[in-house]
């Protein structure tokens, strides 16, 4: 076993379950971003991004990033 690998089974090993499952979380989402294919967005999607990128209040996010932040409890 690589010493990364035994790097990871230690710190897993005494992390709290909560701790745990937030790990397993980012592995699972670390993966599953690997085998995401690339979409390339419609002319409305890069008319929305354009506007939000432009300040357009219309356009601006309903959650704040803070907020965003403590949902994901990070």
């Amino acid at each position: 076993m690589s010493n990364v690998k035994e790097r990871i089974l230690g710190a897993v090993t005494i992390m709290s379950e909560k701790d745990a499952e937030k790990v397993w979380n980012l592995i699972q989402s670390a993966f599953a971003l690997s085998n995401a294919e690339e979409v390339v967005p419609d002319e409305e999607e890069l008319a929305a991004m354009k506007a939000y990128a432009a300040g357009d209040p219309e356009y601006e996010p309903s959650l704040s990033r803070d907020r965003v932040m403590k949902e994901l409890g990070i």
